[in-house]
């Protein structure tokens, strides 16, 4: 099978579908792979590296989509690269199709075959493809959120940390997973006061043993949240169910009860955002102001650290990548895993939580 791996468009996304090793893993395993000139440079790999891993470069986007059998990217295709797929061509990415009919739309008329790196499942039930930008985000969500309440960028001008004798900052995680654990840990290293919701109690038994009272664990409810939010400097947004939108934890009114100039940051906005307020921004103008409060809502925050995240990636994505190009869209009939990840199929959303979520 021939593998094309497009340079990603998205605004300041540095990221790469295919490293220059994994690329060889791909040409070892008998196939060709064609990466678009420069797709590398934002991990500073540059042509010359990966025609010394074995693969071809294409000029443009247009001759890797073109003449590729299967399409490995990081992003989801923009309208300008979804109008070039093709019937019985595989796409294989992130796509986060809930909150975006007109993507889901594009994709249906391609015919193309989508996988989705975000719905597909391991034997323990969690999202092994979702993981390692999670983790990744989860840690730059507490970076961000510090950078946000400085004075200087309209923030409180609060230090995370606190020095002694002034507290530090108040920390609100909404959702103990992979995100909302690493922000945690994050913003406990960092000295701050950390409080963790979720609504699954083996899971808050689980994160109240791992923080050992150095993060308080809570019960998630709207009277819970609510309480939490009125003193809080920073709330993160870490919910996530598979495959649908993200519920809005924080709604406008809420906002009201909140310190003046405090940070939300949003890592659900992939999927609709966590906050009632959150749109989609990008790493260069990440933030705006909703009534006093500071809203990041970053749709590829780790396409900031391109290296550590594509490397990331790359490891949890490869054997799967290889999967579907040794045996094409057969290999999701045969892993009841990778079967999940496939959202989009001769011209049909085939995902029930993606096609309940978009209404289709």
């Amino acid at each position: 099978m021939l593998v094309g791996v497009p340079k990603e468009i998205k605004t300041h996304e540095y990221r790469v579908g295919l490293t220059p090793e994994a690329a060889r893993e791909y040409i070892a395993a008998g196939h060709q792979v064609l990466v678009e000139t420069g797709a590398g440079l934002g991990i500073s790999k540059d042509d010359d590296v990966y025609l010394a891993a074995g693969a071809q470069i294409a000029a443009d986007a247009s001759e890797v989509f073109a003449k590729a059998d299967m399409i490995v990217k990081v992003k989801e295709p923009q309208p300008s690269e979804w109008v070039q797929l093709r019937e019985g061509q595989i796409l294989f990415t992130y796509l986060h199709l809930a909150p975006d009919p007109d993507q889901a739309r594009g994709l249906m008329e391609a015919g193309v075959s989508a996988v989705a790196y975000e719905t597909v499942t391991d034997r323990h039930g969690g999202l092994p493809l979702l993981a390692p930008m999670s983790e990744v985000a989860g840690r730059l969500s507490i970076e961000a959120a510090g950078m946000a309440l400085r004075a200087n960028n309209g923030g409180r001008g609060t230090l995370m940390g606190g020095v002694p004798g002034v507290l530090p900052a108040k920390v609100v995680v909404l959702g103990g997973g992979v995100v909302g654990t690493q922000a945690a840990r994050m913003a406990v290293g960092m000295g701050a006061n950390v409080e963790i919701f979720d609504r699954s109690l083996p899971r808050i038994r689980q994160l109240d043993d791992m923080f050992q009272g150095r993060a308080t664990t809570r019960y998630s409810t709207s009277s819970t949240i609510e309480q939490a939010i009125t003193d809080a400097d920073v709330v993160v947004g870490a919910v996530l169910i598979p495959g649908a939108s993200a519920p809005h934890l924080v709604t406008r009114e809420m906002l009201s009860l909140m310190k003046n100039r405090a940070v939300l940051v949003d890592v659900a906005i992939d999927q609709g955002g966590a906050f009632e307020m959150s749109k989609p921004t990008t790493h260069e103008a990440p933030t705006y102001e909703v009534d006093g409060i500071i809203h990041y809502c970053v749709a590829n925050m780790p396409g900031a650290v391109p290296l550590t995240s594509s490397y990331a990636l790359n490891n949890a994505t490869l054997p799967f990548g290889l999967a579907l190009a040794n045996k094409g869209v057969a290999a999701c009939e045969e892993d009841r895993h990778l079967a999940p990840g496939l959202n989009v199929h001769q011209g049909k959303i085939v995902n029930q939580a993606v096609a309940d979520s978009l209404g289709f």
